[in-house]
């Protein structure tokens, strides 16, 4: 018998037995998504079971009634302390302003089968001090929230129901400081480009369907010499590839072009 709690990994359930894959998508169609080996490498690692019910508006039970009959056996004790775990509110929502607030909602473009992505950092990226984005999506969108929580964005998300889930994101004087190094980080830019002169392969996957830009530019970076690097024509920051690159020891540099157009630079 397999333990499982809302802090299992979806790759733990999916190692445990090979019908788990089945039972997980039953759960949600929102699951769909791991029937794709390269998305199911990327996400199952970093995505627990309570992470999972919040994209899949489902609930812990939901996957205990679908595991157990495959051997897995729910941790009483674990889910007991679960439980109990609530995400205290940030102090940005406590003193947050209803006049401070922009609302954006992409759920008009995810059903359009557009991605909403660059939408999203233009007005993350034109927000004034003290405003919050307030992002309307239908699952918390944690790719999204990895990448600017790395730019120094605090997000805090509630779910409103399977159909609907807000996540605040607040300017911190972090990113405030980050913004005013433009200079300086165009200058890494040109640096860095300059280092790998005459050692760089660029490739231009803008025209490329989903998943094929993430799969050529890993199947590059696999056949890349050592010493070398990759230049990347882009449309949009490949928010599923950024957390693939660290993994495999990867460093990157990124640079927004306009809205349609990004460019990335990438070696170790």
């Amino acid at each position: 018998m397999t333990p499982i709690s809302p802090h299992t990994k979806i790759s733990t359930l999916l190692k445990s037995h090979p019908e788990a894959l089945d039972a997980i998508v039953s759960i949600s169609p929102k699951f769909n998504k791991l029937r794709f080996p390269l998305l199911r490498k990327l996400m199952a690692p970093r995505t627990s079971i309570s992470m999972a019910c919040k994209i899949g508006g489902c609930t812990f039970n939901d996957f205990a009634e679908k595991l157990k009959p495959l051997g897995f056996e729910v941790d009483a004790a674990a889910v007991v302390v679960s439980e109990k775990e609530d995400t205290p509110l940030p102090e940005f929502m406590k003193s947050l302003l209803p006049d401070n607030i922009i609302d954006l909602d992409v759920r008009p473009v995810l059903d359009s089968g557009k991605d909403p992505l660059n939408l999203i950092l233009k007005e993350v990226n034109q927000l004034q001090p003290n405003q919050v984005m307030k992002l309307a999506n239908s699952f918390e969108p944690i790719p999204l929230i990895q990448l600017l929580g790395k730019r120094g964005f605090e997000t805090y998300s509630e779910i409103i129901d399977e159909n609907l889930t807000y996540t605040y994101f607040h300017k911190t004087e972090a990113v405030k400081e980050t913004t005013a190094q433009t200079d300086t980080a165009t200058a890494d830019w040109d640096a860095t480009l300059h280092r790998f002169e005459g050692k760089t392969k660029t490739i231009d996957v803008r025209e490329l369907e989903m998943p094929l830009p993430m799969l050529t530019i890993l199947d590059e970076l696999d056949k890349l010499p050592t010493g070398s690097a990759l230049y990347v024509y882009h449309k949009r920051i490949p928010v599923f590839l950024l957390p693939e690159l660290q993994e495999r020891k990867f460093e990157y540099r990124i640079k927004e072009i306009n809205d349609g157009e990004v460019h990335l630079f990438i070696f170790k």
